[in-house]
């Protein structure tokens, strides 16, 4: 473990509402470290949809979910938060005076005045492919993201999953690929109409395969994956040579250790107040949608105005006798020199 960090704030996860949470604090003049098991910021909009559009966005007819990331992480530049990426927090306890000591998966310790549990549907573990031996290869020949595309062009390359991910892949990849089967559980998909018509034009002119089944066992040779069997709808086996499996079964979310913090859960959400969305611990608030309250609509803007709620707070609950004014960043100046755009 290492020596605690000394901090006023402290947020769990760096998805959109976690990072906007460290703007509406930064303009409160409050300094907050953000963690998340992710090695990237960004959260769901990421991890499961990084090209999709969104189109509820206040002021922004249509922006891309990374693109959304990208630009709040501008936003947040003036305020010098601390990220502290692919680190799980998996302890919080509650400190003589009020303050919290939180502790990640990498031994990093804080003591905190304030917690912001802003974690989304909790942390993200890729639905795993289910056949003996399978965890050996994963990261080497089992991959369930694609990190680097041009290291796929020319090999053998079986694609599981029947979404957009999936889909995605198969269609950038096939051109490029020795070969390509793609293999589904059911001859429907979960993909984009579009996406599926033109994997269906890609099967017919050869350049991928479409197999109804699911994976039954690997094959290996010297230490290498070799290829998979698939056990097809009729039950009939089948053998593919194989360089590389691509997995697309989703992500599952996992509440994880927060559900051992001692925190008021309905449904696997924290139940909040709708005037400082404060847990029932006070001093630990929830934004987003790893909470609930009556009401609760699970949108990226609902989670910015939880923010800005919880922000007002979080800075009472760490100085109870400041005397709080609400600013507008139009006319502030504090603000404006907070936000680095004070004149002179």
């Amino acid at each position: 473990m290492s020596d605690p960090i000394a901090a006023e704030a402290v947020i769990i996860g760096a998805g959109p509402a976690g990072l906007f949470q460290v703007f509406e604090l930064g303009l409160l003049g409050i300094k907050a470290h953000v963690l998340d098991s992710l090695a990237a910021p960004g959260g769901q909009c990421t991890e499961l949809y990084p090209d999709k559009p969104i189109y509820d966005i206040p002021a922004v007819p249509v922006c891309g979910a990374q693109e959304l990331v990208d630009r709040l992480m501008q936003q947040i530049k003036p305020f010098g938060a601390e990220l502290h990426l692919g680190e799980e927090a998996v302890g919080l306890e509650p400190q003589p005076g009020g303050r919290f000591r939180v502790v990640t998966s990498a031994g990093t310790v804080f003591d905190a005045g304030a917690v912001v549990i802003a974690a989304g549907v909790g942390s993200f573990q890729p639905r795993r492919l289910g056949v003996e031996g399978a965890e050996a290869y994963e990261g080497r020949q089992i991959h369930y993201k694609v990190r680097n595309a041009a290291e796929l062009q020319g090999r053998r390359l079986v694609v599981f999953g029947g979404g957009d991910s999936a889909l995605d892949w198969a269609i950038d990849l096939a051109p490029r690929a020795a070969a390509l089967t793609v293999v589904h559980r059911r001859a429907q998909f979960r993909g984009a109409p579009a996406s599926v018509a033109r994997m269906r034009e890609l099967e017919d002119a050869g350049k991928l395969r479409f197999i109804e089944g699911v994976a039954h066992a690997l094959h290996t040779a010297n230490g290498q994956l070799s290829g998979v069997e698939i056990k097809r709808a009729d039950a009939t086996l089948q053998s593919l040579a194989a360089e590389q499996l691509l997995v697309f079964f989703g992500l599952a979310p996992k509440l994880g250790p927060i559900a051992e913090w001692g925190l008021e859960l309905d449904r696997r959400a924290i139940k909040v107040d709708t005037e400082k969305f404060q847990s029932n611990i006070p001093g630990v608030f929830a934004i987003g949608d790893i909470n609930t309250y009556p009401g609760k609509k699970k949108l990226i803007l609902s989670g910015f105005h939880e923010a800005a709620l919880a922000a007002f707070a979080v800075q009472h609950h760490l100085y109870p006798a400041k005397k709080q004014f609400l600013q507008y960043t139009t006319t502030s100046p504090a603000m404006q020199k907070r936000l680095g755009v004070a004149a002179g």
